[in-house]
């Protein structure tokens, strides 16, 4: 039986391999011994492959965002929820490296990464407007979401660069840097 993270892994190395543009679903599903219906059932194109299951780490992220106490400062409970949101087990971070590696510097799947950031963005805005009594597409919710959204990249794209760097961390330093106004130290 594959699971959707097999079939990722699957892909993931094709993708290395032979390029995105230059593998199709079909190769996807008969290295992977299942049918290119079987494939469907698991993602709607090959573009989503790589993002797994993340509509339902989007549900995730919203559930530890209403999980938060109020008495948070707003900051802290949207720095702890991105934290979260990275967390990797250590079996899947060579897979996740290798899955970002695509999505950052893949000009076809950048597009379709643009729909997955503003889902991701949308989430964080939501929970900053109820926090701030503001509406979801308000100025400060929106600005929030792509300020939190530019250190998680600007994170990804240093932990690609170094082999040995740690994504936690890194995440955690421009996180730090955005709670205090971009004051290094």
């Amino acid at each position: 039986m594959t699971t959707a993270a097999e079939l990722t892994h699957v892909a993931i190395r094709l993708f290395r391999d032979q390029g995105f543009e230059a593998t199709t679903v079909d190769d996807i599903a008969a290295a992977a011994g299942i049918g290119r219906r079987t494939f469907f059932r698991y993602f709607p194109s090959k573009n989503d492959v790589l993002w797994g299951d993340f509509d339902q780490r989007l549900a995730d992220l919203r559930e530890f965002l209403r999980r938060q106490p109020r008495s948070a400062p707003l900051m802290e409970a949207l720095r702890a929820a991105v934290l979260e949101f990275n967390r990797l087990p250590p079996e899947e971070i060579h897979w996740h490296r290798e899955r970002m590696r695509l999505l950052l510097y893949v000009p076809a799947l950048q597009a379709h990464s643009i729909l997955r950031y503003a889902a991701w963005r949308n989430v964080i805005a939501e929970y900053a407007a109820e926090r701030l009594g503001l509406r979801t597409d308000d100025h400060p919710p929106q600005a929030i979401a792509w300020a939190l959204l530019g250190v998680a990249l600007g994170a990804y794209e240093q932990w690609l660069r170094h082999e040995d760097a740690d994504l936690s961390r890194l995440l955690e330093a421009g996180l730090d840097m955005l709670r205090s106004g971009f004051a290094l130290g």
